[in-house]
């Protein structure tokens, strides 16, 4: 039997990188999957066709705007009025953002805040609410190294994401108590569109802190995520774990 057969799995932002990565793992160990996304893009839309194909499973994509609360609380009522259960929760989608301390407008701030730190509290609170009825869930949240290491450049998105350990930690002890366990994960540099997109000299100085000296994949972080949501870490809530090659 796969890990998480009969079990349905919300997880943000999976429409390419890591959360694409989550999603069709969680779909290959039998979940049924709500990808939420910001739109829906051809590519997307024919990966999820082979995803139902190949697994055997139902995916759904509902989509909503981070940045505009309304348009998340109308999903969630969409949920509920049609009675679906959610299992799991993945709070992976983000946005990137770099910037030196004095360089930075507290807009840019609030706007990153908004997106990686704020909406994914009313998704957590939205989603934690269906998991107390059901007296289990699973949450996971997808931190980053940035929020851990001392680096110039990560006031704004090194913030949002330490503010996601704070959630996980707060969230973890608040919803044990209704069987619901809630851990996160910090990734290092792995291989995708936005670990792409930084300086090339901060990527070399980041392999260069690591044990292994490479990227890691979006596969690698997807598998540790899936252990986390599955009944095999089933003694395992607020804690963080770093995916990084050792830095």
């Amino acid at each position: 039997m796969k890990r998480l057969s009969g079990k349905t799995a919300l997880v943000t932002g999976c429409n390419r990188g890591i959360g694409k990565a989550i999603a069709e793992k969680f779909a290959s160990e039998g979940a049924n999957l709500i990808c939420a996304v910001r739109d829906i893009k051809p590519a997307f839309e024919a990966e999820i066709a082979v995803w139902r194909e190949r697994f055997g499973v139902e995916v759904n994509v509902v989509c909503f705007d981070l940045a505009n609360e309304q348009d998340i609380k109308e999903v969630f009522k969409a949920l509920n009025r049609e009675k679906r259960v959610v299992d799991i929760l993945v709070n992976n989608a983000a946005v990137p953002a770099g910037g030196l301390l004095l360089m930075t407008p507290t807009h840019v701030v609030k706007e990153v805040m908004q997106v990686n730190f704020f909406s994914q509290v009313l998704i957590t609170q939205l989603a934690a609410k269906m998991m107390v009825k059901q007296k289990h869930g699973a949450i996971v949240n997808i931190s980053s190294v940035t929020a851990l290491d001392n680096q110039a450049g990560w006031t704004a998105y090194g913030g949002s994401k330490a503010a996601m350990i704070s959630l996980t930690h707060s969230a973890a002890s608040e919803l044990a108590a209704f069987g619901i366990r809630v851990n996160a994960v910090a990734p290092g540099l792995i291989d995708t569109e936005m670990g792409r997109q930084m300086d090339e000299r901060c990527q070399a100085e980041m392999l260069s802190r690591s044990c292994l000296k490479r990227k890691g994949t979006p596969e690698e972080v997807a598998n540790l995520v899936c252990f986390l949501a599955s009944d095999e870490a089933s003694y395992i809530t607020g804690q963080l774990i770093r995916i990084d090659g050792g830095m």
